[in-house]
């Protein structure tokens, strides 16, 4: 059966589209994740299981969350990409990370922050992404599984398909957890979608009670 050339195209723009699959540019979306130990090996330290037991879900609601929180949120999450580097801005917080790929290693003697630092590069089509760097003033995910500031994340970006990426983050904290462990999820891309404006401070009501604060 004779098809127009214009259906023909539009069959193929979907796979022309995944031909790119060293391409993350997009906005993308994945699950909410509250515990990202679910499903996992992961098993606490005793440090780690006497952290886990003080956490009373008490934060200040407009510090940053770190990275695996930053992930595990329901917002999107919007990657620019260039040849030499990965902006990932997320809608939750207004946070963004700008990651090299152009072969550089972590700096020495990196101050410990939020986010840490992090740098990238391409094994095939996967994006690897080494963090390094990271303060212990965070937990993984919002019931609380801790990490020291010995954490070492390591995520892993790939394109599966035209409206899908695959991500794996692997947890490495020997202060906290009794040896490496993964958790994984896909992200589904969102055509026209457009990331909308996080503001934390607005009308904010929790500061007043939450423990240890003035």
């Amino acid at each position: 059966m004779f098809k127009p050339a214009s259906l023909v195209l539009l069959a193929l723009a979907p796979m022309a589209a995944f031909a790119q699959s060293n391409d993350l540019t997009g906005v993308w979306q994945g699950p909410y994740t509250s515990d990202l130990t679910r499903g996992t090996s992961a098993k606490l330290t005793p440090w780690g299981q006497e952290q886990f037991a003080k956490f009373d879900g008490k934060q200040d609601p407009c510090l940053p969350v770190g990275v695996t929180r930053q992930v595990n949120a329901p917002d999107p999450v919007e990657i620019v990409q260039t040849p030499s580097r990965i902006v990932i801005l997320y809608e939750s917080w207004h946070i963004f990370r700008s990651i090299p790929t152009d072969g550089r290693e972590h700096p020495k003697n990196i101050d410990l922050t939020w986010f840490g630092n992090s740098v990238g590069k391409w094994e095939g089509d996967t994006l690897v992404i080494d963090i390094a760097g990271l303060n212990d003033k965070t937990s993984l995910d919002t019931v609380g599984h801790p990490h020291s500031d010995q954490l070492h994340l390591i995520e892993r970006l790939k394109r599966t398909g035209p409206k899908t990426m695959a991500y794996e983050v692997t947890v490495d904290d020997p202060k906290a957890y009794t040896a490496p462990w993964k958790q994984s999820r896909v992200f589904q891309l969102k055509d026209g979608l457009e990331l909308m404006e996080y503001v934390c401070l607005e009308n904010e009501k929790d500061r007043g009670h939450l423990v240890g604060t003035k």
